[in-house]
């Protein structure tokens, strides 16, 4: 074919090709939102199955929140800053209640109460729960602090002052177990002589001790008793001793009257608190304001004398 023919058809071919297409421009790099602000987790309450945090997660955290687990947890609860493992129980009352012991927390509702709203209950009074737990810990701390060493020499408290134990082999105390000295004017402790040899074992000492407290805490409690009960216009009709961990006293509409042995650590005005206290009630069952005023006939500064009973550390009985 002639070129000038084959250059002819080229021109014909290319008037008919299509235009190409400029490459689209790259679309301009979208800019990333910014991030959400991170908010405080939502208090919540759960069932799930508890377990204590290990020393690797620990050691990876800088901030862990506070752990309150009761040894009977059966539900968990987020609150602000804390997570508490409490006991939950189903009991013969009317409303949901609450009670934070040696152990922890424990949350007791009637069988009619709804799950979700003993849930709503719990981080609804979350501020007092954590209060709570904490001067509860705080107290513990207090009393592991304030752990007697059973043997010659140690020192406990004894009606608020410090009194020191004495192993003497050689005092017949029969079943009185031990004698307390009298006062001394030359600024030493006074000593509880106890009758057993210097080789005693730790436990053999401390129930010799025990049995010697409750001894005079009862004699004292009678007397106490008898004085602030005329003075109420109540009767009581009995009294018994109590080993309760946190409970110092109780009172019941029959008259009887449990007052817990450990309250002889504290000075006589503490136990004159308590004592006025549980006579209140046989007037007033409840904690009512008419209540208050009852254990203000008998003691105006009853609330100092309450505070103490709750500031001053006193030992931790195994």
């Amino acid at each position: 074919m002639p070129s000038k023919i084959k250059q002819l058809l080229q021109y014909t071919l290319d008037l008919f090709e299509p235009a190409m297409m400029p490459a689209p421009s790259p679309e301009p790099a979208s800019t990333p939102a910014p991030p959400k602000p991170r908010t405080a987790p939502r208090p919540r309450v759960s069932s799930r199955k508890l377990t204590e945090p290990s020393a690797a997660d620990l050691a990876g955290s800088k901030l862990e929140p506070a752990r309150f687990h009761h040894p009977r947890a059966n539900r968990l609860a987020q609150l602000p800053g804390a997570e508490v493992g409490f006991e939950f129980k189903r009991a013969k009352r009317r409303t949901i209640g609450f009670l934070v012991g040696v152990d922890g927390l424990t949350v007791r509702a009637p069988k009619w109460v709804p799950l979700a709203e003993v849930d709503a209950a719990v981080i609804e009074k979350a501020s007092w729960i954590l209060q709570k737990l904490g001067d509860a810990r705080l107290r513990a701390q207090r009393q592991e602090g304030a752990r007697i060493d059973w043997r010659d020499g140690a020192e406990l408290p004894y009606l608020g002052e410090r009194v020191q134990l004495v192993l003497d082999p050689t005092q017949a105390l029969g079943k009185a177990g031990a004698v307390l000295s009298v006062d001394t004017t030359d600024g030493q402790l006074r000593k509880l002589f106890v009758g057993l040899p210097h080789n005693a074992e730790p436990e053999q000492i401390r129930d010799v001790v025990q049995a010697w407290l409750m001894r005079q805490g009862k004699a004292i409690f009678l007397a106490r008793l008898q004085h602030f009960a005329p003075l109420l216009g109540v009767q009581w009709q009995k009294l018994s001793l109590s080993n309760a961990g946190t409970r110092w006293g109780s009172a019941s509409t029959s008259g009887a009257i449990r007052l817990n042995w450990r309250l002889v650590h504290f000075s006589m005005p503490v136990i004159d608190y308590v004592v006025a206290h549980e006579l209140s009630h046989l007037r007033v069952m409840d904690h009512s304001q008419r209540f208050w005023d009852t254990v203000g006939t008998v003691m105006p500064d009853y609330a100092e004398r309450r505070g103490l009973l709750k500031q001053v550390p006193i030992p931790k009985w195994d």
